[in-house]
């Protein structure tokens, strides 16, 4: 899913991981973009133009002198790069040494939790990963601050002692999809899905179909469920879960729907079919005292607006964009309504001292 992370995992080639550590005004990318350079190539982006080009520069000039001094670069983009942006973004220069690359193997391993890794932007080479309470996975201990602030996204803090530092969450992907079938349109939503920002259940009776659908091997962000009560998945997805239901039985369908309908916190619901497929489906759901605007929020026929094209790949596509759309909605949504902050310190066998300060 992370092609940053996962090209140091499968290369040996020295390289700079350059991250997106601040940004003021508008930029092409968001705080905690990331890429990795290498002396002959990269993976991922922070954005291109002539920002990207410059990053690219200083990562390997620092590959080419031996530099393995983390930085903490600034660049106004009117006034300095002619980017029509106008923002200023702050980028993060780190040498992937022995150190970085045992932190980012464990973040590679929890990449289904929320960490949080730290690395120090003054002074010794020091990166340290945190999880979600607080406790030391990756580095060595004393080396970071003893508290940080995990409900910030990535932005530079300054330690007690004067030490600024990248606070870089690195956090598991809150939507999931719970897709029931195998068929060539689920095979084709699993490969238009692998490498975004979610998680999928993929579920069907027919475990013969797996291996077939998707010849090209299962994105990382998938697990295959082959089971003879698929029903059982509805009721093991996540609060808020999305599904998506396109079996090959109209049957099932409508005992899978009678399910996601009868879970109160599910969110939201898409099921194939056409107009037609709809209203029998909604004479049924009302037969059996489904609240109507229950039902008036399934999603069905599927896909964005004005496509017709019924090839799998196309409507992938387009149901991909519907579920993106509804996925950062959710998220927005969740960034505005009030956080309940718990201290996130160091191990805890320590005792925290103040909290760093926000540059």
């Amino acid at each position: 899913m992370s092609d940053w992370l996962t090209a140091i995992e499968n290369d040996a080639q020295a390289s700079v991981l350059v991250t997106v550590a601040l940004v003021e005004g508008s930029g092409p990318r968001e705080a905690g973009a990331k890429m990795r350079v290498t002396l002959d190539g990269q993976m991922d982006t922070i954005g291109g133009g002539h920002l990207e080009l410059r990053a690219v520069e200083i990562a390997r000039t620092m590959l080419a002198t031996g530099d393995t001094h983390a930085r903490l670069e600034r660049f106004a983009l009117g006034p300095s790069l002619g980017q029509c942006c106008g923002g200023v973004v702050h980028l993060a220069f780190e040498y992937v040494d022995a150190g970085l690359q045992e932190l980012l193997a464990a973040l590679r391993e929890r990449r289904q939790h929320d960490s949080w890794r730290l690395t120090a932007l003054d002074g010794d080479a020091a990166s340290v990963l945190f999880d979600a309470e607080g406790t030391l996975i990756a580095g060595m201990p004393g080396l970071a601050p003893d508290t940080f602030a995990r409900e910030r996204s990535t932005h530079v803090a300054q330690g007690s002692e004067g030490r600024r530092w990248l606070v870089d969450p690195c956090l598991a992907p809150r939507a999931h999809l719970t897709l029931f079938g195998a068929g060539h349109v689920g095979a084709a939503i699993v490969r238009a899905l692998a490498h975004l920002p979610c998680t999928i259940t993929w579920v069907d009776e027919r475990e013969d179909m797996f291996p077939a659908a998707l010849p090209v091997g299962l994105p990382s962000n998938v697990r295959i469920a082959a089971t003879d009560t698929p029903e059982e998945f509805v009721a093991m997805a996540p609060p808020g879960g999305s599904f998506l239901v396109m079996t090959h039985s109209h049957a099932l369908d409508q005992r899978l729907t009678q399910a996601i309908m009868a879970r109160e916190d599910a969110g939201w619901f898409g099921l194939i079919g056409s107009h037609t497929k709809r209203k029998q489906f909604e004479h049924r759901l009302q037969a059996r005292g489904v609240p109507d605007e229950r039902i008036a929020a399934m999603v069905c026929p599927i896909g964005m607006p004005g496509i017709r094209n019924k090839t799998p790949a196309v409507i992938a596509a387009s149901v991909a964009c519907q579920l993106l759309m509804v996925w950062e909605e959710a998220a927005s949504a969740a960034l505005a309504a009030p956080l309940r902050l718990a201290s996130a310190s160091a191990p805890p066998r320590r005792q925290p001292r103040a909290a760093t300060h926000p540059l």
